[in-house]
Protein backbone atom coordinates (compact mmCIF):
# COMPACT_ATOMS: atom_id res chain seq x y z
CA UNK A 1 0.00 0.00 0.00
CA UNK A 2 1.50 3.21 -1.18
CA UNK A 3 1.75 6.15 1.47
CA UNK A 4 -0.57 9.38 1.53
CA UNK A 5 1.38 12.72 0.10
CA UNK A 6 1.00 16.14 1.90
CA UNK A 7 0.72 18.96 -0.04
CA UNK A 8 0.33 22.52 0.99
CA UNK A 9 -1.97 24.98 -0.54
CA UNK A 10 -0.68 27.18 -2.64
CA UNK A 11 -2.35 30.59 -3.23
CA UNK A 12 -3.30 30.76 -7.20
CA UNK A 13 -3.00 34.38 -7.56
CA UNK A 14 -0.18 35.21 -5.03
CA UNK A 15 1.56 31.72 -5.00
CA UNK A 16 2.13 31.59 -1.29
CA UNK A 17 1.65 28.73 0.78
CA UNK A 18 0.07 29.87 4.12
CA UNK A 19 0.36 26.53 6.14
CA UNK A 20 4.02 26.64 5.64
CA UNK A 21 4.05 30.39 6.35
CA UNK A 22 2.31 29.32 9.73
CA UNK A 23 4.91 26.55 10.44
CA UNK A 24 7.74 29.09 10.13
CA UNK A 25 6.12 31.85 12.60
CA UNK A 26 6.22 28.74 15.41
CA UNK A 27 8.69 27.48 17.74
CA UNK A 28 10.71 24.53 17.05
CA UNK A 29 9.31 22.45 19.49
CA UNK A 30 5.59 23.21 18.26
CA UNK A 31 6.90 22.76 14.40
CA UNK A 32 8.46 19.42 15.68
CA UNK A 33 5.29 18.44 17.11
CA UNK A 34 3.54 19.64 14.04
CA UNK A 35 5.39 17.38 11.87
CA UNK A 36 5.14 14.30 13.67
CA UNK A 37 0.79 14.99 13.23
CA UNK A 38 2.01 15.25 9.66
CA UNK A 39 3.04 11.82 9.31
CA UNK A 40 0.86 10.10 11.74
CA UNK A 41 -2.08 11.80 9.20
CA UNK A 42 -0.34 10.49 6.27
CA UNK A 43 -0.02 7.16 7.87
CA UNK A 44 -3.92 6.67 8.84
CA UNK A 45 -4.59 8.03 5.32
CA UNK A 46 -6.42 11.29 6.42
CA UNK A 47 -8.65 9.85 8.60
CA UNK A 48 -8.14 10.11 12.41
CA UNK A 49 -10.74 10.26 15.35
CA UNK A 50 -11.02 12.75 17.97
CA UNK A 51 -8.98 14.10 19.58
CA UNK A 52 -6.49 14.27 16.35
CA UNK A 53 -8.79 15.42 13.63
CA UNK A 54 -12.36 16.43 13.43
CA UNK A 55 -14.62 17.30 10.33
CA UNK A 56 -15.86 20.79 9.97
CA UNK A 57 -17.35 21.35 6.70
CA UNK A 58 -17.80 18.82 3.49
CA UNK A 59 -14.94 17.33 2.60
CA UNK A 60 -12.88 20.51 5.44
CA UNK A 61 -11.29 18.61 8.10
CA UNK A 62 -9.31 20.02 11.77
CA UNK A 63 -5.94 18.52 12.28
CA UNK A 64 -5.84 19.23 16.07
CA UNK A 65 -2.48 19.44 17.72
CA UNK A 66 -2.11 20.65 21.26
CA UNK A 67 1.38 21.34 22.79
CA UNK A 68 1.10 23.37 26.35
CA UNK A 69 -0.63 26.18 25.88
CA UNK A 70 -0.05 26.39 22.16
CA UNK A 71 -3.42 24.87 20.31
CA UNK A 72 -2.42 24.68 16.76
CA UNK A 73 -5.30 24.05 14.14
CA UNK A 74 -4.67 22.99 10.34
CA UNK A 75 -7.91 22.70 7.83
CA UNK A 76 -7.10 19.56 5.53
CA UNK A 77 -8.94 17.61 2.16
CA UNK A 78 -8.08 14.70 0.74
CA UNK A 79 -7.75 15.00 -2.60
CA UNK A 80 -7.52 12.76 -5.18
CA UNK A 81 -4.15 10.21 -6.05
CA UNK A 82 -3.68 9.95 -2.09
CA UNK A 83 -2.65 13.48 -1.25
CA UNK A 84 -3.67 15.32 1.68
CA UNK A 85 -3.51 18.83 0.97
CA UNK A 86 -3.37 21.48 3.59
CA UNK A 87 -5.45 24.06 3.53
CA UNK A 88 -4.91 26.76 6.09
CA UNK A 89 -3.48 26.96 9.64
CA UNK A 90 -4.06 29.02 12.93
CA UNK A 91 -3.54 28.96 16.98
CA UNK A 92 -6.63 28.64 18.49
CA UNK A 93 -7.11 30.91 21.30
CA UNK A 94 -10.87 30.27 22.00
CA UNK A 95 -13.54 27.39 22.63
CA UNK A 96 -15.46 27.58 19.74
CA UNK A 97 -13.28 27.19 16.10
CA UNK A 98 -13.94 31.08 14.91
CA UNK A 99 -16.24 31.06 11.51
CA UNK A 100 -13.39 33.49 10.02
CA UNK A 101 -11.01 30.68 10.07
CA UNK A 102 -13.41 27.96 8.82
CA UNK A 103 -14.58 30.72 5.78
CA UNK A 104 -10.65 30.82 5.03
CA UNK A 105 -10.25 27.13 4.71
CA UNK A 106 -13.40 27.17 2.80
CA UNK A 107 -12.07 29.79 -0.10
CA UNK A 108 -8.50 28.13 0.00
CA UNK A 109 -10.39 24.83 -0.86
CA UNK A 110 -12.07 26.38 -3.71
CA UNK A 111 -8.87 27.79 -4.92
CA UNK A 112 -7.68 24.28 -4.60
CA UNK A 113 -10.39 22.67 -7.08
CA UNK A 114 -10.66 25.55 -9.64
CA UNK A 115 -7.07 25.40 -9.97
CA UNK A 116 -6.31 21.52 -9.39
CA UNK A 117 -3.60 21.88 -12.12
CA UNK A 118 -1.08 23.07 -9.58
CA UNK A 119 -1.46 19.47 -7.84
CA UNK A 120 -1.17 17.41 -10.36
CA UNK A 121 2.25 15.87 -10.26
Amino acid sequence: MSEYKLRYYQNSSSGEMPVLLYLNKIGEKDRSKVYKYFDYLREQGGYLDEPYARHILNKIRELRIDFFRNRHRIFYFIAINKTIILLHAFRKKSEKTPTKEIQIAINNYHDVINNWQLYEE
